[in-house]
């Protein structure tokens, strides 16, 4: 694959790998920097990507090698030299329609960051296929391909993260 190809991959696909690191890591700046490296690794391995093989999930296991690179560093960094993590503020942006109450918009964005918070709570080995098969629009299959798992595997990964995630926010609601 040439460097054309791979621009018109990005045109297709980045909108979704920025979404997914966007959801995986939680602030922006954090997402442009691992957007960025990923965009990186797959100019870096452009001769690897196979435009029939799904693209998409090429992308995405690029940034999830990078991300599970970031957090090895940031473990060992923190076996060495413990610091206190900064907690930004949750993106509660939130687009209102004239159909919209406020209370129905506030209401709506409550929930919203709820829910977030709920899956942001999750262990990666559940946030990242519910993170996948929901933001990234990725089927069973190719998250087990990207994640090489068996897609049982996946299955149950996901059901284990939605029934946490509803004790989280059943706890939530009482």
């Amino acid at each position: 694959m040439d460097i054309e190809e791979l621009h018109e991959l990005m045109e297709q696909h980045g909108k979704a790998l920025y979404g997914f690191c966007l959801r995986l890591m939680g602030n922006k700046e954090d997402t442009d920097d691992l957007y960025q490296e990923t965009l990186l690794k797959a100019i870096e391995g452009h001769s690897k990507v196979d435009r029939n093989r799904n693209p998409k999930a090429f992308l995405l296991s690029i940034a999830i090698g990078l991300r599970k690179n970031q957090r090895r560093k940031f473990s060992w960094r923190q076996r060495i030299a413990p610091t206190v993590a900064f907690n930004e503020a949750a993106d509660t942006s939130y687009m209102f329609t004239k159909e919209d109450s406020p209370e129905d918009a506030v209401l709506t964005m409550e929930l919203r960051c709820k829910i977030q918070a709920a899956a942001d709570g999750l262990c990666d080995k559940l946030k990242i296929p519910l993170y996948m098969y929901y933001t990234a629009d990725m089927s069973i299959e190719e998250i087990a391909s990207v994640l090489k798992i068996p897609s049982g595997t996946v299955k149950s990964r996901l059901y284990q993260a939605r029934k946490a995630m509803k004790k989280e926010l059943e706890v939530d609601t009482l």
